[in-house]
């Protein structure tokens, strides 16, 4: 008989294990245990405390801003234990696919230019370049520097337990969707459209990508005074890492819409998607959302250039994360098992 369009190898799901295992359970201890001292900080600014704040800090200022985007913050970071709770329990496994999906790639989107980009600024530091506690030097102090150290190394833990932690769950539940390679994928229903999406978002990631690259070259086009005055080799560095971002993303997307890598593993270019556009939307939305909180002053405030590549950087993600979603639908539609239910 012929192949359904889109019909991955045969291969039943995996059989959910009894329980988490032991290499499980550490690593859901280790992504619990890592939030508790970005936690407790949080809580001790909304209580009144000032431990790691200088004298001065522009986040004395305005105490009821500090209160509710402290208090956001601690929803997010506790976010990180209901997931990891979940990709250890039974309950993860019968919630919906998207419930399950959708918050991880968000928390890989926000965790993943941390996890890259702290070891790069130290790095750049280390050879001279200025540290991102160091850079405002002549400013008003905002942090402490050892609260970047504590902080930062917590989300890289998070990051790891967590990211190895839906690596097994997604093998469990749907391995028989990501297994095999490019050569494997058949044309379906949605494939000239999802070829068109692919296109369309490989124009549109040419505006962040052009920017970072500029940026990291050393053109001051679209940013704000402070950022201009600010600049160091750790920044520049990030801008090279923004830029792997996009390429990643661009890479990910045409190689799964044209199927051009042969015996490449399925796995490649859809991680290269999946973190890819994580980091361009999670960020930007984050960069987003920062600005209409930010400071006062005329030279702090974000430009209206650096305001649209934020936008720009959602847009593209958002296109990406919505062609995979169709994708992994098409898939499974196409595991099914056809004829009646007995």
């Amino acid at each position: 008989m012929p192949k359904t369009p889109l019909e991955p190898r045969p291969q039943s799901p995996a059989a959910p294990p009894a329980g988490p295992g032991r290499a499980r359970t550490v690593l859901r201890n280790i992504a619990i245990a890592s939030c508790v001292p970005y936690l407790a900080l949080k809580a001790a600014w909304i209580a009144g405390s000032h431990l790691g704040i200088p004298d001065g800090s522009p986040l004395l200022d305005h105490r009821t801003t500090m209160i509710v985007a402290n208090g956001a913050t601690i929803l997010m970071d506790g976010s990180v234990v209901v997931i990891a709770l979940l990709l250890t329990q039974a309950r993860g496994r019968r919630l919906p696919a998207w419930l399950m999906a959708l918050p991880m790639w968000i928390a890989t989107g926000l965790l993943l230019p941390i996890m890259t980009g702290f070891p790069v600024q130290l790095l750049a530091g280390l050879l001279g370049g200025g540290t991102p506690a160091t850079a405002n030097a002549g400013r008003r102090p905002f942090l402490d520097e050892w609260v970047f150290g504590v902080v930062y190394t917590g989300f890289i833990v998070q990051g790891l337990a967590l990211g190895t932690l839906f690596v097994l769950y997604a093998r469990d539940r749907w391995g028989h969707l990501w297994q095999g390679a490019l050569c494997d994928l058949q044309d379906g229903p949605t494939t000239s459209v999802l070829r068109l999406g692919a296109v369309v978002a490989t124009v549109i990631a040419l505006v962040p990508g052009t920017m970072h690259l500029l940026w990291a070259a050393g053109s001051t086009a679209a940013l704000n005074p402070t950022r201009i005055e600010e600049r160091t080799s750790g920044f520049y560095a990030l801008q090279a890492v923004d830029v792997l971002f996009v390429a990643a993303t661009v890479a990910g997307v045409l190689l799964l819409a044209f199927r051009r890598g042969g015996g490449l593993p399925l796995w490649v270019p859809l991680a290269l998607a999946w973190g890819g556009s994580g980091a361009l939307a999670c960020w930007g939305g984050w960069m987003s959302v920062a600005s209409l909180t930010g400071a006062q002053e005329t030279a702090d405030q974000p430009t209206t250039g650096m305001v649209l590549l934020y936008a720009v950087q959602m847009l593209v993600g958002a296109l990406v994360v919505t062609q995979g979603a169709y994708f992994f639908a098409e898939r499974a539609a196409a595991a099914k098992p056809s004829g009646p239910r007995p």
